[in-house]
């Protein structure tokens, strides 16, 4: 029942299984806007960042690769991981790609540009997060799992496998988003929003808040739980997958709820705005099935990723709309009247060449924006 440590643990794991077939969350809408293929052949391009005159940066996670994709289609790797490193967490401001590296160290790391998106220089390392989290270990007082349980029925409980936990000492940089010098980091694995000053200080924003569900019979049986824990609530570790910068600076974040991330469970992820001032969090959006890319618009709109739902969904005060029907979408990102979007972004199966997809969709058309 303790949740995947990592998105992308979660990630690795699904590549054995079938692909999730899509599942329409919203009402039905005939006129799916015109779209068009960029560029193929990624491998697992789970961020992406709008760059400078029609240029697109796209992280090949397990790759460890950094990619510029030009309005023509033609990618260029414009940084590569040393040791090996997942190079993700992507985005762009004022001639700058900021990213994070998890391998051995996991850093935020800064990669000066030109208009062009070609790399002035190398990149440099602005900030260790694995460090931060080492030292602080934000979310050490929340405790996942049962809470309040009778001692008679958490000692029924396999040695490794506790009724209840503390947060532990994890890290993993998924998504970043940067504004006016600060750059804020969704940390999947610390279950933490993080910001990032110009000189490298680290601040903890928000810990995310722990996420409950009432254990069925059902669900004790197919997880081997003892039958005291029926009726209780397991409080699963929140997953921030991605963060934007919406109206009024406040943060939008999506969130994997932990645990299962197919339907076993019910869906439920959700979209969380956060104050980057006071670390309050409220919910905007929920019955979710894994979303794990969000985009914001001026107006409160938001679009999100939904891995292994197969849908891009437009989020308003009318409920939730489907965008696009598509395999495996990663993260999103607006570029004017377009939705950018990488699909495909894991192999359906153990066999298949990974072919991720960066993906133009026009919102003007149909309605969508």
């Amino acid at each position: 029942m303790r949740r995947a440590l990592s998105v992308c643990a979660a990630a690795t794991a699904a590549l054995v299984l079938v692909a999730a077939p899509a599942t329409a969350h919203g009402s039905k809408d005939p006129r799916p806007p015109a779209s068009e293929t960029i560029t193929s052949g990624l491998v697992t391009p789970l961020s992406l960042a709008v760059g400078p005159k029609g240029t697109t940066f796209v992280s090949q996670n397990f790759a460890g690769l950094l990619t510029a994709v030009d309005r023509d289609g033609d990618a260029t790797v414009i940084h590569a991981s040393a040791d090996g490193a997942e190079v993700g967490a992507l985005s762009y401001a004022d001639g700058v790609v900021t990213f994070a590296e998890s391998g051995a160290d996991l850093t935020l790391r800064r990669l000066k540009v030109s208009t062009k998106g070609e790399p002035r220089g190398e990149a440099r390392t602005v900030a260790d997060l694995g460090a931060y989290e080492e030292a602080k270990n934000p979310d050490g007082k929340v405790v996942y799992g049962f809470r309040s349980l009778p001692a008679s029925c958490a000692a029924q409980f396999p040695e490794d496998f506790p009724a209840s936990y503390p947060g532990i000492v994890e890290s993993h940089p998924y998504a970043t988003t940067s504004r006016r010098g600060t750059t804020y980091v969704a940390d999947a694995a610390g279950n933490t929003i993080l910001s990032v000053d110009s000189r490298g200080k680290i601040r903890t924003v928000a810990v995310l808040p722990a996420q409950p569900v009432k254990i069925t019979a059902e669900v004790a049986a197919g997880q081997g739980l003892p039958d005291c824990v029926v009726g209780k609530k397991y409080w699963f570790e929140p997953v921030p997958t991605d963060v934007e910068v919406g109206p009024l600076g406040l943060l939008y974040v999506s969130l994997l709820p932990g645990g299962p991330e197919d339907a076993s469970l019910g869906a439920r992820g959700s979209v969380v705005v956060v104050s980057p001032w006071t670390g309050r969090v409220h919910t905007v959006a929920d019955d979710l099935l894994s979303p794990t890319g969000v985009a914001v618009d001026s107006r409160g709109t938001v679009y999100v990723a939904q891995l292994f739902g197969g849908e891009i969904s437009k989020l308003d005060r009318r409920g939730s709309t489907p965008v696009a029907s598509v395999a495996l979408p990663g993260d999103v990102e607006l570029d004017g009247s377009d939705l950018l979007a990488t699909v495909n972004v894991l192999p359906p199966d153990e066999t298949s060449p990974p072919d991720g997809q960066l993906v133009r969709y026009s919102l003007s058309k149909h309605g969508h924006r």
